[in-house]
């Protein structure tokens, strides 16, 4: 193998080497984290997250960032909660709509206009609840229950949106004009592609996405609350970079993403296994966090 085609395989497949050795690790240290109840329960604890990140993934690809998804997931859960969940899908789109509006018309940068987003999504979430939870619908609810005593829900649907995923990035001319559009902007609009429509979409989707992992959420705890899903952004962000997507735009995949997910997850169930303060557990995955894009910079040298 040539030495591009080390770095690219290493670039491609350093999250799941890192995933396996953290995995390892925590089994050696704690053989329970091997139990198979305990490795469903990382699966459906990565869902929310991965299902947010494959969002996410679009914005990054595309040259972008989304800080708003946290917020439109918890606005999503209680639209849901307080009417249906299909009208929390809408509203999700709804304010991705917006968001890409604002970027593409409004010119303003992804990181101010998501960042209003984040801010009015979380107000009418609470003008909605006036501040207190509000019980799922049955609707709801099922989204976050198991179809067999070993078959939950929410995994099968992070598996789902992991094939959507793939198939827009690869297999459509929305997901060719991402990796255009955050390889170069100005080439794409030089080779024809109207660059603030297709950003319409992609925040849309976006948007999408992150309502669904909100419907997710608030069927897992059996109500939506005010401030549901707060701080998920910044996960979100994480398990796209960790799986290998780069901030600059034109790189990304669903698999990594997938694999930086189930990293934050199995990180996060091994270090409560391992009886490690919460305090110091945000002092950890914050340090994973800090690597990862440390890693992302080096790539791009």
């Amino acid at each position: 193998m040539t030495t591009i085609s080390i770095r690219k395989y290493a670039s491609e497949n350093g999250a799941l080497a890192g995933l396996v050795i953290l995995a390892l690790a925590i089994a050696i240290m704690q053989p329970a984290f091997l139990n198979a109840q305990n490795l469903l329960n990382v699966g459906v604890q990565a869902a929310v997250i991965a299902i947010m990140a494959f969002g996410m993934t679009f914005v990054v690809v595309a040259g972008g960032i989304d800080l708003s998804v946290g917020s439109i997931a918890a606005l999503a859960a209680m639209v849901g909660a307080l009417t249906a969940g299909p009208i929390g899908l809408v509203v999700g789109a709804l304010c991705g709509l917006v968001n890409g509006a604002l970027i593409s018309y409004g010119k303003l940068p992804p990181f101010i206009a998501t960042l209003a987003m984040l801010s009015v999504a979380r107000g009418l979430t609470l003008v909605f609840s006036e501040g207190q939870p509000h019980e799922t619908d049955a609707l709801v609810t099922f989204l976050g229950s198991n179809l067999a005593p070993m078959l939950p829900l929410p995994l099968l649907l992070m598996l789902a949106f992991f094939g959507i995923t793939g198939l827009i990035l690869t297999r459509t001319n929305l997901g060719r004009r991402m990796y255009a559009i955050g390889g170069n902007e100005e080439a794409a609009k030089l080779s024809g592609i109207d660059v603030r429509r297709q950003k319409l979409w992609i925040y849309a989707l976006s948007g999408l996405f992150a309502a669904a992992a909100g419907l997710v959420l608030a069927g897992r705890l059996g109500s939506a609350g005010p401030q549901a899903a707060a701080g998920y952004e910044l996960d979100a962000i994480a398990a796209v970079v960790i799986g290998g997507a780069s901030l600059s735009g034109g790189v990304g995949r669903a698999t990594g993403t997938l694999v930086g997910a189930l990293v934050l997850a199995v990180l996060r169930n091994g270090l409560n296994l391992l009886q490690v303060p919460p305090f110091w557990q945000q002092v950890v995955i914050g340090a994973v966090i800090a690597l990862a894009a440390l890693l992302d910079s080096l790539r791009r040298r």
